[in-house]
């Protein structure tokens, strides 16, 4: 018995598979969309030219300058310095008691201006949130505001007029039967002055960003939380507080991250040579080092130092963020 077998139609025969096209990788598609971004909006981009240059001017460029932390420089000669040194100028100022003790004033004022000035814009806020009169509520921003758009010169004048030896506080003292105090010479005033200073200055501008982001909290959470029985510290800790964490978490971050650079112009306009003990911190001394004694290499690997420093605390803050509450910079 035998079996035939039909041929298959022409054109029915088994084809070798088509090959399938190549995939886009994903590199290609994002500078594919990158492009077409750019085109779209070349308007909106424009407007990041003049700050990119300003960065790259004032920030990036003068970093090449740090070099001479590691060769001795002469005022006159060689750019970048005439000859290599190594680490000379780093064993000198970390066998320099003066340093340490302006480290350990610069962890102070920066310490004690983390844990004062953080928080009150955060409190200020909240407060103005709760009135509801406009009025009251717009005269209470202005007047906060208004130090903030005054010159740092203005703030340490007003300081140092305001608690002079015939002062107004002083003159207040006097009349509840006080000694005059002399804050500005004595030492152990500076660090209270300083901060609260920086308090009257800068609290009242704090407050636009948190005011700001209690705008984007849904109101139908403080809805279900008077239904719950919720008063009205309640809502603040369970609704309010959660609702403005990031913004709270990305300012600490960026606040951790200048910790040790503590304001060098008021520093340099309150203190005084009596107040050298608790007021002379790195920045200070950088300058009376670098400019005043022209120890430039000097005062370069003390600058370079405090950079590093200030590297490490906020790469330390971002990850510590992102690992308990979820929220970073990057």
């Amino acid at each position: 018995m035998s079996t035939s077998t039909t041929p298959a139609p022409p054109g029915t025969q088994d084809q070798p598979p088509a090959r399938a096209a190549p995939r886009r990788g994903k590199r290609a598609n994002a500078r594919t969309g990158w492009r077409r971004a750019l085109r779209r909006d070349w308007q909106l981009y424009s407007l990041a030219v003049l700050p990119l240059v300003f960065f790259l001017v004032f920030r990036y460029l003068p970093m090449i300058g740090n070099i001479i932390a590691f060769r001795r420089f002469e005022p006159g000669g060689s750019l970048f310095g005439e000859e290599w040194v190594g680490l000379r100028y780093v064993r000198m100022f970390l066998s320099d008691p003066t340093f340490w003790q302006v480290f350990r004033n610069t962890l102070w004022l920066g310490g004690l201006t983390l844990v004062f000035c953080f928080p009150i814009p955060i409190v200020l806020a909240l407060l103005l949130n709760e009135v509801r009169r406009r009025s009251l509520k717009r005269f209470v921003q202005s007047v906060s505001y208004l130090p903030h758009f005054l010159s740092i010169v203005i703030v340490a004048g007003i300081t140092l007029q305001m608690l002079a030896s015939d002062g107004p506080v002083n003159h207040v003292l006097g009349l509840l039967g006080h000694d005059p105090v002399r804050f500005i010479q004595e030492p152990e005033w500076f660090r209270a002055v300083y901060v609260g200073s920086e308090i009257w200055q800068t609290a009242g501008w704090g407050t636009i960003l948190y005011l700001a982001a209690l705008t984007t909290i849904d109101e139908d959470l403080y809805e279900a939380a008077r239904i719950d029985g919720a008063n009205r510290w309640q809502q603040i800790w369970h609704v309010t507080l959660p609702g403005i964490r990031p913004t709270m978490i990305t300012l600490l971050i960026l606040n951790v991250g200048t910790f040790m650079a503590v304001g060098f112009e008021k520093v340099l306009l309150l203190y005084n040579p009596l107040t050298y003990p608790t007021a002379d911190v790195i920045s200070t001394y950088v300058y009376r080092s670098g400019v005043e004694s022209n120890s430039f290499s000097y005062a370069a690997a003390i600058g370079l130092f405090e950079a590093i420093i200030g590297l490490v605390l906020i790469t330390s803050a971002n990850q510590l963020s992102r690992r308990t509450v979820g929220t970073s910079l990057w």
